[in-house]
């Protein structure tokens, strides 16, 4: 390949005045001086290639540092280069030292000058062996009128005494020639030339290798084989050493303790690290500035310094580190400095270095630089410490680990709770530990902690977070015990009796969670309430962090119960994302079984397992863990609302995680499990599910059906086991509650009401229900009270209608991918219940065509008609007349181009359309 030469032009300028001067007999001396890699050989082998162009005779060496000892090594290389006989070999002289034997050796060469020029040319003349220096300076000495040149390269920083070039400075005819580091636009012409075709934005970024041609040229090279930047053990990582042999020991040492102190290398601690001089130190950095590997105390590059540091010994690399961090300690430097320097000994065998590494894991968090602090942590951990004290560094590394791993920082707490129930954890460690087991969902063990504290309100303050946000009712004295300050879903009558009838908005709560359970309350529900409005604020000035991710959690929990799934999953893929982004596959999988809960609330069981499933996936380790087995019960009650039973029965057969059961995941667990043994007939299994369910939450201080309600469940498992009275009580107290306001708590309790209602009341229960849970967004639920009201009206006469609801249920089952449900509606069938492929795809694109015929005071109507209600009941609930409902019929009718009210249904998108009337 042609060699480009890039800012070379004086130097070549130099180089062909002097070539030219000796051909016309002006003998001459060139010393070419630079850093290692600037170009100093490539001038020379220009000069040589010029040279035998023109006709000369060419005779070449090369110093070594290993032959610097050979005597006469760089004299008989040169020998060798010459035309055989033309020159003697001093080493067959009996004294190769006499200057008689060096006056043969010169008058040979002006012989052979008189047929050709000669152009002698000696790389690295620092190293050559003294007595071929003597030969070469006998040489020059002794020429006058020959047409003879000598050029050398010589390194700018050579250590040691400079006898050859003093020596040359002497001569006649001497050039001296600097090789200087490429400037920026030297460098962009070079990376052009030798990136001809690679587009300007895909070129490496040169300005890492310093101006230094020969890791320039090195970048290009990783560059043309598709590195779009520097990697450990490529041709630029091989330069670099190549740079820091040719440097010499002393400036390879240097380098060496450079990469150990990084960020903090400066010319006092390394003049100590070395046990050097100021002087020495100096040179050597202006070695290793001018060759591009060094900007003053810093690499160029990253993978320049880790070059060095892989190179290193590892117990020698082990002894500066460990040197490094007494330094930096001994001279007052921060903590997360000195902690760097002692985690790259990985040992803690200095007195002061877990006391180091605890005050710096502290900053670090601070700085949200969680991986060095756990790092630091782990290592603290492995001190000489007590018990209190190591426990404290395993609570500190759950609080870190959960972004990463919820299972192992579940573990980590395993220790801390043994040290407790041995009475040998102090009150100054119980808060963080009460915080972080709150955080994971464990109520019981959070409560345990918390009875060790001496007051009440030291406990509430434990758990709260580090960062409070406050939000939702105000003027409650309890504000501030968790992240989000709302006291469970009110008291049930048997709680608080009448009281909670005339309690004004924003007044406190009769009955509150205990302190751990706090933080995993819902608010209280009031449409269009102002605590909707709050979280979604919070949400948008949130960062995820250690101390936000909580709140962050709890917040769109809030969303999803009371204001339903819509609101919730967008909040849920930003946090995601933003997780991945923070490479937190523990908090990704926290926001993505969010994600799949507030689907399974849509009624979207497919995406609610597929969701489930990922959110399990992101986990390094499923056993032993009790919040993976929260994310399980998403994935067993998706399957079995889809007739899965045996997806969901593989689920249930996994050993149950210690802690499950006193946990808010164990909750979920039981909930579901109870919902899998209703669908597979084992209701007393199933009741006992669900009343434990009930017994926990309500010692919690979180019996909320917003939260889960349980007394559905029960209720449907005692009308199966022919306790109709018991089913009844417990959802006349299900309805008692604040959220019974609820549409979706509403909807679903009302149907199971339907359920022990007479014939009479059975219609009218079911219609609010289909039109609570129409605005709950669940339409897994709805499809499963649809049945029930297709039933209702079968079973009153009207089985025109009872098909079209029918229809539509099967519809919505099969959107939701309940296959159970759509079977039981139509066994065997891949369409709806009477009806044929066009009428299905009428009823996919239905929708759209009602919206843009009907007015909207029409589809109010329309949608009540729909419902079963009268004409009268219509003009009752709409507040118009009997004759006013009457013409909006007509109208919808002509319209709709149906006959009659059974037509409507269909034409409606089967209850699809439509808003809340």
């Amino acid at each position: 390949m042609t060699r480009v030469l890039i800012d070379r032009e004086r130097e070549l300028n130099l180089l062909d005045s002097a070539l030219d001067e000796c051909v016309r007999g002006i003998p001459g001396v060139v010393l070419i001086e630079g850093a290692v890699g600037c170009g100093k050989s490539e001038l020379l082998e220009t000069l040589a290639e010029r040279a035998a162009t023109a006709g000369a005779v060419v005779l070449r060496a090369i110093g070594t540092a290993a032959e610097r000892d050979l005597a006469l090594g760089v004299v008989g290389q040169l020998l060798a280069a010459a035309p055989a006989g033309a020159l003697p070999d001093p080493a067959h002289a009996a004294d190769p030292d006499r200057t008689d034997v060096m006056q043969a050796l010169c008058a040979a060469v002006h012989r052979l000058a008189e047929t050709a020029p000669v152009v002698i040319c000696v790389d690295d003349l620092h190293h050559i062996d003294e007595l071929s220096c003597r030969y070469l300076l006998h040489l020059v000495r002794r020429t006058r009128s020959a047409r003879v040149l000598l050029a050398c390269t010589e390194s700018l920083h050579k250590s040691g005494e400079d006898r050859y070039g003093t020596e040359l400075l002497r001569t006649r005819n001497f050039v001296r020639i600097r090789a200087e580091r490429l400037r920026p636009d030297a460098v962009a012409r070079l990376v052009a030339a030798e990136l001809r075709d690679a587009p300007t934005g895909g070129r490496p970024a040169a300005e890492v290798a310093g101006g230094n041609p020969l890791l320039l040229r090195a970048l290009v090279e990783e560059h043309r084989v598709g590195g779009r930047a520097p990697e450990p053990g490529r041709a630029f990582t091989q330069a670099v050493l190549a740079c820091l042999r040719r440097c010499g020991p002393a400036a390879r040492r240097l380098a060496e303790v450079t990469a150990v102190l990084g960020e903090h290398a400066c010319d006092d601690l390394a003049v100590r690290m070395l046990d050097s001089t100021a002087g020495t130190v100096g040179r050597d950095t202006a070695a290793l500035t001018a060759a591009g590997i060094l900007d003053g105390h810093r690499f160029h590059h990253p993978v320049a310094r880790q070059a060095v540091l892989d190179r290193m010994d590892p117990r020698d690399r082990a002894d500066l580190h460990r040197r490094a961090a007494e330094l930096l300690y001994r001279d007052g430097a921060p903590t997360a400095a000195v902690a760097a320097q002692l985690l790259c000994v990985g040992s803690t065998d200095l007195p002061w270095a877990v006391a180091v590494l605890s005050t710096a894991a502290e900053q670090l968090l601070a700085d949200g630089d969680t991986d060095r602090a756990a790092a630091c942590l782990e290592l603290a951990h492995r001190g000489r410490v007590d018990d209190e004290q190591r426990n404290h560094f395993r609570t500190m590394l759950a609080g870190i680990t959960w972004r990463t791993n919820p299972s192992a920082a579940e573990r980590d707490l395993a220790g801390p709770l043994e040290t407790l129930r041995a009475g040998r954890l102090g009150q100054a460690r119980l808060g963080p530990l009460a915080r972080l087991l709150t955080e994971q969902g464990r109520i019981d063990e959070a409560a345990e902690v918390l009875d060790r504290f001496s007051t009440d309100r030291d406990a509430e303050q434990a758990v709260l977070p580090a960062h409070p946000v406050r939000f939702g009712r105000g003027g409650d004295p309890l504000d501030g015990l968790s992240a989000f300050p709302w006291w469970g879903g009110g008291p049930t009558p048997a709680e608080s009796g009448a009281a909670a009838e005339p309690a004004a908005p924003g007044a406190p709560l009769l009955v509150r969670p205990c302190a751990p359970a706090g933080l995993w309350a819902v608010p209280e529900y009031s449409a269009g309430g102002a605590t909707v409005a709050a979280a979604e604020m919070f949400l948008r000035g949130a960062t995820l962090g250690g101390g936000t991710a909580a709140p962050i959690v709890q917040a769109i929990r809030a969303l999803l119960c009371v204001d339903g799934p819509a609101r919730a999953l967008p909040w849920c893929q930003v946090f995601m994302e933003e997780a991945v982004r923070r490479g937190a596959p523990g908090w990704q999988s926290t926001f993505t079984a969010l994600y799949a809960d507030a689907l399974l609330r849509q009624g979207d069981l497919a995406g609610a397992r597929e969701h489930a499933e990922g959110a399990l996936d992101l986990l390094p380790e499923r056993g032993g863990s009790v919040f993976a087995g929260g994310v399980a019960s998403v994935l067993i009650r998706a399957a079995t609302a889809a007739g899965r039973h045996d997806t969901a029965a593989r689920e249930l057969s996994r050993p149950l995680p210690e802690g499950l059961g006193t946990s808010i995941h164990g909750i979920r667990y039981l909930r579901a499990r109870g919902q899998y043994h209703l669908a597979t007939h084992r209701f007393h299994a199933a009741l006992g599910d669900f009343l434990e369910i009930g017994r926990t939450l309500k010692r919690w201080g979180l019996d909320r059906p917003l939260l889960a309600p349980w007394r559905t469940g029960a209720a449907e498992a005692l009308i199966q086991l022919g306790e109709p009275q018991q089913a009844a009580r417990l959802i006349t107290d299900q309805l008692a509650f604040r959220d019974a306001a609820h549409p979706w708590v509403s909807g679903v309790t009302l149907r199971v009401r339907a359920a022990l209602s007479d014939p009479r009341e059975r219609h009218a229960l079911l219609a609010r229900a289909v039109d609570e849970l129409r605005d709950s967004e669940d339409r897994y639920e709805l499809a499963r009270t649809l049945v029930d009201f297709a039933w209702v009206l079968k079973e009153n006469g009207d089985s025109g209608r009872a098909n079209m609801v029918n229809r539509r249920a099967w519809q919505l089952a099969k959107e939701c991918g309940a296959d159970a449900l759509r079977e039981q509606i139509a066994p065997g069938l891949d369409l709806p219940p009477g009806g044929d492929a066009e009428d299905n795809g009428r009823c996919a694109g239905g929708q759209v065509e009602v919206e843009a015929r009907l007015s909207d005071s029409e589809k109010r109507v329309a949608m009540l008609a729909v419902y079963g209600h009268t004409n009268r009941e219509i003009a009752a609930k709409l507040y118009i007349t009997v004759s006013t409902v009457e013409q909006h019929l007509t109208r919808i009718y002509r319209k709709l181009n149906i006959t009659r009210r059974q037509e409507l249904a269909a034409e409606m998108h089967l209850l699809g359309s439509g808003g809340r009337v």
